[in-house]
């Protein structure tokens, strides 16, 4: 890929608008969840509101906010990541919206558990246990505690609330983190899920308990309130993990979300440019918009020529490249929207600049970029 792109036809792609349910966006570019750690004690601040309000002035269609997490005791693994419970992050929460509002743009905020990628003793409940489907850790060891049916339900409880007060607090739609190996993929992924009821064994079982969040927050909030749900093959620290080997497996994970009340699939790969199975060019979102009908938001790399982790650890600079590829495919409706995360951290104007021909003034990332919130 090289950096000189036809700035032109950028701007006439990526700035169709899209709409679904309530929500209405001027163009095709998202800004992509991205963890920060500037949340004292977990509620979003003043800094916090300019930061999403500066990108939303400058022409990002739609903002996902970092990962914040839901009201269940094991769900966070940082008091400086926001949370989203409790009337102090939720007050907090409101400024965000109303300054991103403000400043013309739209909002949805991504809602989390961590499972069992936390470590005892951290997070807003410190003395919470690790929890996940069987009590094994990403690497295949024992870690933290199975969750008991009536776990479950409290963890699809403070999802739904989180829901609700998504919706109450002004919010556009809302995205669940259901990828990179945290508590839902946990349950969709083999390795950690080897549970003997009904949420554990086939790839039918794995799915419910996704399912049942997705089912259970749909019907807390309004028909046309959005609901996106991230997914992924790979894992924190395992790269070559999959959830679906081939095309008709990850349609068996996805047609019951779907079915369930997904609105909008966001398909989280490193490379967007890699095709996700042999025989085809498509990449994560592009099946998944094929296997669903639903739309899909690609990310992955996007105006950058390397991934931000990997096997050899974060990348601490990454050039800017031109996004060639990414128009073509998004030209041919492969996807519907494009996610783009480090670039947008290094260069709050991205989205105006790639929109209007001024590809060549972006900055390039350092990983200096991460220790200030701009």
């Amino acid at each position: 890929m090289t950096r000189t792109i036809d700035t032109a036809r950028a701007g006439q792609i990526l700035g169709r608008p899209f709409r679904i349910g309530d929500l209405a966006l001027p163009n095709r570019i998202v800004m992509a969840p991205m963890t920060r750690k500037f949340s004292p004690g977990g509620v979003p601040d003043d800094d916090v509101v300019r930061y999403y309000a500066r990108r939303a002035a400058e022409d990002v269609g739609l903002i996902i906010t970092e990962g914040t997490f839901v009201g269940h005791p094991s769900a966070g693994m940082s008091d400086r990541i926001p949370r989203f419970w409790g009337d102090d992050a939720l007050a907090g929460w409101a400024r965000v919206v109303a300054g991103v509002h403000d400043a013309g743009g739209k909002i949805i905020p991504q809602l989390w558990h961590v499972g069992v990628t936390r470590e005892a003793g951290s997070g807003p409940v410190a003395d919470a246990p690790p929890v996940g489907p069987s009590g094994i850790g990403l690497d295949g060891a024992p870690k933290g505690e199975a969750l008991s049916a009536k776990d479950i339900d409290d963890v699809v409880a403070a999802f739904v609330d989180a829901a609700a007060a998504a919706q109450r607090l002004g919010f556009d739609g809302l995205e669940l983190h259901g990828a990179h190996g945290y508590l839902i993929d946990q349950f969709l992924w083999e390795r950690t899920n080897r549970r003997t009821d009904g949420y554990g064994g086939d790839l039918e079982s794995r799915i419910r308990f996704a399912e049942e969040i997705v089912t259970a927050v749909r019907a807390a909030v309004t028909p046309e309130f959005p609901i996106f749900f991230r997914l992924s093959q790979w894992k924190s620290e395992n790269y070559d993990a999959r959830i679906a080997e081939n095309p008709a497996e990850l349609e068996r994970i996805l047609t019951p979300l779907a079915e369930a009340g997904v609105d909008v699939f966001h398909a989280s790969t490193r490379r967007y440019w890699l095709p996700e199975f042999d025989g085809s060019e498509l990449n994560l979102a592009g099946w998944t918009k094929k296997l669903t009908g639903k739309p899909s938001i690609t990310v992955g790399s996007v105006g950058l020529d390397k991934e931000f982790v990997g096997p050899a650890g974060r990348a601490s600079e990454s050039a800017v490249t031109g996004i060639e590829e990414l128009l073509d495919r998004a030209e041919r409706d492969e996807f519907d929207l494009v996610a783009v995360g480090r670039a947008l951290i290094a260069d709050a104007e991205w989205a105006r600049k790639t929109l209007t021909g001024r590809s060549e003034d972006v900055l390039p990332y350092s990983v200096e970029h991460l220790s200030s919130l701009h």
